[in-house]
């Protein structure tokens, strides 16, 4: 046999396609760099880099960047894992710090799943759906069935059972709002199936343009795509936008019209510092109270996910959707799709239990609760504005002021000798910056050309998760010593 004949049987040639095509830009080649700097330090190597400390502001990973946990919650969590704590209620109560309520809840949810090392049905423990249920009608002021909802491992596997389904065909398109999280496309890309994307309006606050939406779909439905569902982020990611009423009442409107799947991905509805979260669920319901008939076809899957808000819980994987509208038939194919891959982690359904039941005022862990739950929103906030601030002490930088979610997605505008260097590195000129800023303050951002954006333009996204604030001052400084070299 010939030394030069292949050993293995697969190879960057001939592995899926579709997988070596998707991108994944908040987990891509920044993050893998910015982690060897972390690495380099934790061993004591950095002596030679200009930073001593790696500020991952890439991801939206909460409880890496130093948010607590919530007590309530991780309490109940460990009388879960190890029940037998439970027969020394004296050593929790009076020795541990536990209260009553935390007992109360974790015997409940063992009844609901007798053990979270046990699978549950493949649509998640119909006690956890009955209160995810409760937490919706209680959110929204209509009803909700908990056999409409299905737990999942967190937001994003919902959107992959959900994408996978409705992709029937290569020109299947589902429309994405750009910028939008690369979930999205990367699984179209991997389904082989068509992204549509329809432009945010970054001049009004990145809202939801009903015109560019129509333009987006009309040009897809000319050059002969499918079109068969609209994906919506509010509050938005990378953007942080929070949708008014009325965006979110022309998006249904206009699925309505022509009869598209409404994808609501809603895992950001407690990270609200501007206006009001209104639900997809509550404006299509307000829809069907004023004209009745009109919008009861109207298919609508909204998101949730125990891994953002005043939660953090991501690597508890932990989430639902909640299906409204949909053929009956259509529903049992999405069960038989989420039933090959068994069931969401126990602990996960658990997780989103607490999260959509939390102690109410009156029970013994509710003061200690809601003071965390308002420290980590009022840090969030405060961290917010330090960014904020230092955006607009930055020449050629624009933003808008934090209205929710994690994020913000300054524009900037970088002269054109960096926009030369860019090129001839091979880099899209945002990620060219990017790069320089990570290597000059251990700042991780992701280039705004990882989530789309208009032609002409550039952004980067940025995280204001990371204790403290004073690593603003490192990109402030970074960005006049960047104009100032490429001048």
């Amino acid at each position: 046999m010939s030394s030069s004949a292949p050993r293995r049987a697969l190879n960057i040639d001939n592995i899926n396609p579709h997988v070596k095509e998707a991108r994944y830009a908040v987990r891509g080649e920044l993050a893998v760099r910015s982690e060897e700097y972390r690495a380099k330090l934790a061993k004591g190597e950095g002596k030679d880099l200009p930073f001593d400390t790696v500020i991952a502001a890439n991801i939206g990973n909460p409880q890496q960047l130093d948010q607590k946990p919530i007590t309530f919650f991780r309490q109940v969590a460990s009388l879960l894992e190890n029940p037998l704590l439970l027969e020394h209620e004296d050593v929790l109560i009076k020795s541990l710090g536990y209260k009553a309520d935390v007992l109360e809840r974790a015997r409940w949810l063992l009844k609901e799943v007798k053990s979270v090392g046990a699978y549950s049905q493949s649509q998640g423990a119909p006690g956890i759906r009955e209160s995810v249920a409760k937490y919706i009608e209680r959110r929204d002021g209509y009803p909700a069935s908990g056999s409409e909802v299905y737990l999942s491992n967190g937001a994003s596997s919902g959107v992959n059972t959900l994408m996978h389904v409705i992709c029937a065909k290569p020109e299947t398109g589902i429309m994405v709002p750009i910028p939008q999280y690369p979930l999205y496309t990367a699984t179209l890309s991997v389904l082989n199936a068509r992204c549509v994307p329809y432009y945010l309006d970054e001049g009004q606050a990145w809202g939801t343009s009903l015109e560019a939406i129509r333009t987006a779909y009309d040009k897809a439905v000319a050059e002969g795509t499918d079109v068969k569902a609209i994906a919506i982020i509010n509050p938005g990611n990378p953007t942080g936008a929070s949708l008014p009423a009325d965006d979110i009442k022309s998006v249904l409107q206009f699925a309505a019209e022509k009869k598209l799947v409404v994808v609501a991905d809603e895992v950001y509805q407690t990270n609200v510092f501007i206006g009001e979260f209104i639900s997809f669920k509550k404006a299509l319901r307000d829809l069907q109270k004023a004209e009745p008939g009109k919008y009861d076809d109207l298919e609508l899957a909204s998101l949730h996910s125990i891994s953002k808000g005043m939660v953090g819980e991501c690597g508890h994987r932990g989430g639902y959707f909640e299906l409204i509208g949909f053929d009956p038939a259509v529903a049992a194919e999405i069960y038989k799709f989420i039933s090959i891959q068994l069931c969401p982690p126990v602990l996960g359904q658990c997780f989103v239990e607490l999260m959509v039941n939390p102690p109410k005022d009156g029970e013994p862990s509710y003061e200690l609760y809601r003071k965390e739950y308002d420290d980590i929103l009022s840090g969030l906030k405060k961290r917010a504005t330090a960014l904020y601030d230092a955006f607009k002490q930055m020449e050629g930088v624009e933003c808008d002021s934090p209205q929710g979610s994690m994020y913000l997605f300054p524009t900037i505008h970088i002269p054109p000798k960096a926009v030369e260097q860019a090129k001839k590195e091979g880099r899209a000129p945002d990620e060219f910056y990017c790069f320089r800023m990570l290597d000059a303050t251990g700042v991780c951002v992701v280039a705004g050309s990882g989530f789309g954006q208009k032609e002409g333009t550039l952004h980067f996204r940025t995280t204001f998760l990371a204790p403290g604030t004073d690593w603003t001052g490192r990109i402030v400084k970074f960005h006049q010593e960047f104009l100032k070299e490429f001048s």
